[in-house]
């Protein structure tokens, strides 16, 4: 059979959380939390569980959570936006991604990623017949600028942009964000769909979204979680955010892929954001960061800087010259720790000798890790 996506086959994700299970390995591959989640979640969720909340919600969403994710909108960032017109309630992040890019990239037209990047990006882009076109970063997991503006064409419908980033942890700083707006000027057709799906877990430097700059607001598309912000990341809920006339295209195709997101826990999430405070996630996670950072001290692992996102990339160059994929199985099989090789984020499999560990983990389960680790 001639597949329309020959390219595709198992995640990176799914290998290492497969030779986890089969060897009994600590789990520091996927970026999925392993502690509980609030409990005032769960009891909001059991309520609406009792209630009649069980048929389909509109299409854009569960109307007092769009008004509620408006409002977060404007006390996060000072952008005001429509909640009728221009939220859409998605089911997940990915999904939010896919239904941009179908909506908005057109057979021929490029679509640009910067490596390392997330898996999602590349495959609706092929699926639309569009051309993905894909670009390093600098060697410290930065944009740079000036290949970005050299690979930005006429042709170039689409930049995608991923901030916190994942895998790296990086952080944009406000000159990313000035040499951004400047790229845009120079190509008026030009649309950014900006990843943020860890936006409220940054550190010492803190967020700068792409929503903090009015002049870029009709051009842009904004993607977020639910899942990584509350720890819940099965419950495959996440936002977007764009001017009408962008969202009126993203509807388009979100209504006929999955035309509605599960009610219940639109509901419960709804009420839950009464109760919790995003801005505090900065925060816990950064406790999260720094223990584990600690504990890594004494280990072999040369840890790269780590500003966001619940990820931190370390280098192996001290302790081997195997390829990133050799040494991650190596690391399961032999110490009982699963991992995430960088290489598979770029386009040419490019080695940097790095790999990503999740933090989003109980303490213990940190300390028994790295307690292997040390062993190396």
């Amino acid at each position: 059979m001639l597949s329309k996506l020959p390219h595709v086959g198992t995640s990176i994700f799914t290998v290492m959380s497969q030779l986890a299970a089969q060897h009994q390995a600590i789990n520091l591959s996927q970026g999925f939390p392993n502690f509980p989640v609030d409990p005032r979640l769960r009891d909001s969720l059991s309520r609406w569980a009792h209630a009649d909340q069980h048929q389909y919600a509109p299409m854009s969403g569960y109307p007092p959570l769009l008004e509620r994710l408006a409002q977060l909108t404007q006390d996060s960032y000072g952008r005001t936006v429509d909640a009728t017109t221009e939220v859409l309630v998605t089911a997940g992040a990915t999904e939010g991604l896919f239904a941009t890019i179908q909506a908005l990239v057109h057979p021929g037209e490029e679509v640009v990623i910067l490596d390392p990047s997330y898996d999602s990006y590349e495959t609706p882009i092929v699926l639309c017949q569009g051309i993905p076109v894909r670009i390093p970063m600098t060697t410290d997991y930065l944009p740079d600028w000036e290949r970005i503006g050299n690979t930005i064409t006429a042709k170039t419908r689409m930049l995608i942009i991923n901030n916190p980033h994942n895998p790296s942890g990086r952080v944009w700083s406000k000159s990313d964000f000035e040499q951004l707006e400047q790229v845009m000027a120079l190509h008026p057709n030009l649309l950014v769909l900006s990843d943020e799906v860890y936006e409220y877990i940054t550190f010492e430097q803190k967020h700068i979204s792409i929503h903090h700059y009015p002049r870029l607001w009709d051009r842009v598309i904004t993607v977020s979680s639910f899942g990584k912000s509350f720890h819940i990341t099965g419950w495959k809920v996440g936002y977007v955010i764009a001017a009408t006339p962008l969202m009126q295209e993203i509807k388009k195709v979100h209504q006929f892929l999955v035309f509605s997101v599960n009610s219940v826990a639109q509901a419960a999430l709804n009420d839950y954001m009464d109760f919790v405070d995003v801005q505090e996630l900065g925060a816990f996670y950064q406790k999260k960061r720094d223990y584990f950072r600690n504990l890594m001290a004494d280990t072999r692992f040369e840890l790269l800087p780590c500003e966001g996102s619940y990820f931190q990339l370390a280098s192996y160059r001290s302790i081997s010259k195997e390829n990133d994929l050799e040494f991650t199985k190596r690391l399961v099989t032999e110490f009982g720790v699963a991992t995430v090789p960088l290489s598979p984020f770029y386009k040419e499999n490019t080695q940097n000798q790095c790999i990503r560990f999740c933090f989003a983990k109980e303490d213990t389960t940190l300390a028994q890790a790295v307690e292997r680790l040390r062993k190396i």
